[in-house]
């Protein structure tokens, strides 16, 4: 009998072998270097606009920026050599910005910000390391959902919990304190994904017959239904506005992309305009910043209004090219490096600045649903669109708040704004969408390589 053989000249060529994911990641390490550029020049503007002097520690600071960035791409290009090359040195920019504003802002969150900086790359090298492959997130969905719970109630612990500008959202445990909704907020998503992928033709099919016509059945949202509530509940308990509508556009939103039908948009219309009435009337801390938010001129002397108007001053101020870094007079506005880092780049960045920082967050977002858009599985799709979306919105409410586009909702601009929880959650989300991105890419250069080189015989005598 002949015997049969693949020819070696075009057997499919080993994983290893591959050109694209060297080329991305030379992408990615080319971005980084160039990002670092842009970081240490705002260093620098920033030192000599507030000293009048360079700063001294310039080759340490370029130092830890460049090991840092490099440290993240080291373990890129070991654990998921084919993700995404854009995620990795965005998120390095925005932290880098929001780095120098600190330092020009208070030289005292600046330190403590580099410290959390560094815990976050742990963090996100560690993520890459231990979720090696996005179906075991799935098999823990109802583990996840507990931790989530645990992590939104830690705050109302006595003796741990603290209340903080009206809410009780930071656990202090020694020295350390951070918000645990930052990580309950990616357990929450993988948990909508999870169970909302698992549920997509009950809830996307209209199967209960209501006389002559089939409606949608709504008992398959009753468990999540409850969860969601659940985390409404605990949130409101501690008065955290921001947080609470971050996590109803999350599960709006995530059923929405899970089922695609307009009706559930609708009923999560009805559902935040009932929740934000009766928000107003039975939580004074949003009646007051709706207040604010509607007419704050008023109130400019007061809470409700302050921290509005000075921020509008301070845009005012900038025009289109700002003050120049280190030259703004925005010391006096409250929570200026955590609620209201945004005002501060409108001082002193202009118009430009932030519309760069805003088209910085759209790539991000886009970069991120191109990732679920390519995921090689239905749950990873959704993990990888609800991430994307709670880190968009996240910056938009916040900056929409900035502007008073939208009220003041409390919560972090993400990778700039001060907060150690906020960007340890961050980098951690930026290991998973990397992990997803790289499964997505790996599976469609599988598909094209068995289109294009299919199995090639010939017959040997």
């Amino acid at each position: 009998m002949p015997a049969r053989r693949s020819s070696s000249l075009l057997r499919r060529p080993e994983r290893g072998t591959r050109r694209g994911p060297n080329r991305r990641r030379r992408t990615e390490l080319g971005l980084l270097l160039f990002t670092s550029l842009i970081v240490v020049a705002a260093y620098v503007l920033a030192t000599v606009g507030t000293t009048a002097k360079v700063p001294a520690d310039l080759g340490g600071f370029l130092a830890i920026v460049l090991g840092l960035a490099l440290v993240a791409h080291i373990a890129t290009r070991m654990y998921a050599p084919d993700a995404n090359p854009v995620l990795l040195p965005l998120a390095a920019l925005l932290n880098g910005l929001g780095y120098s504003m600190l330092a020009r802002l208070d030289p005292h969150y600046a330190r403590l910000q580099a410290g959390w900086t560094a815990v976050g790359i742990v963090f996100y090298v560690a993520t890459l390391i231990v979720v090696r492959h996005t179906r075991d997130l799935d098999r823990y969905r109802y583990l996840l959902l507990v931790v989530a719970v645990a992590l939104m109630l830690a705050p109302l612990v006595p003796h741990f919990g603290e209340n903080i500008g009206g809410a009780r959202l930071w656990v202090k445990v020694g020295p350390l304190s951070g918000q645990p909704v930052e990580l309950a907020k990616i357990a929450l998503v993988i948990f909508f994904a999870s169970y909302f992928t698992e549920k997509r033709e009950l809830l996307s099919l209209p199967t209960l017959r209501v006389g002559d016509r089939l409606v949608m059945d709504p008992r398959p949202l009753g468990p999540i239904l409850l969860a969601w509530g659940f985390c409404m509940l605990v949130l409101g308990g501690e008065h955290d506005v921001g947080f609470a509508m971050l996590i109803f556009v999350l599960f709006v939103g995530m059923l929405w992309v899970a089922t695609g039908r307009l009706a559930w948009l609708v009923f999560g219309v009805v559902l935040f305009a009932v929740g934000s009435v009766a928000a107003i009337h039975f939580f004074s801390q949003v009646h007051v910043r709706v207040t604010g938010w509607l007419n704050p001129w008023p109130y400019s002397q007061q809470a409700a209004g302050y921290q509005l108007v000075q921020g509008m001053y301070a845009f005012g101020t900038g025009h289109l090219t700002g003050t120049g870094i280190g030259f703004g007079l925005i010391r006096h506005i409250p929570e200026i490096t955590t609620d209201y880092i945004f005002a501060a780049f409108g001082e002193e960045m202009g118009l430009l600045g932030t519309t760069l920082i805003v088209f910085a967050f759209v790539l991000f977002v886009g970069a991120g649903l191109r990732i679920a858009q390519t995921a090689r599985s239905e749950f990873a799709k959704m993990t990888a669109a609800g991430l994307t979306l709670i880190l968009g919105m996240q910056a938009f409410f916040i900056m929409a708040g900035g502007v008073r586009l939208l009220p003041l909702t409390g919560i972090t601009l993400p990778f700039m704004a001060y907060g150690g929880s906020s960007l340890v959650a961050n980098y951690m989300l930026v290991a998973l969408l990397m992990r997803v991105s790289h499964e997505g890419e790996r599976s469609l250069s599988a598909q094209a390589t068995s289109t294009v080189l299919p199995p090639v015989t010939e017959v040997v005598g």
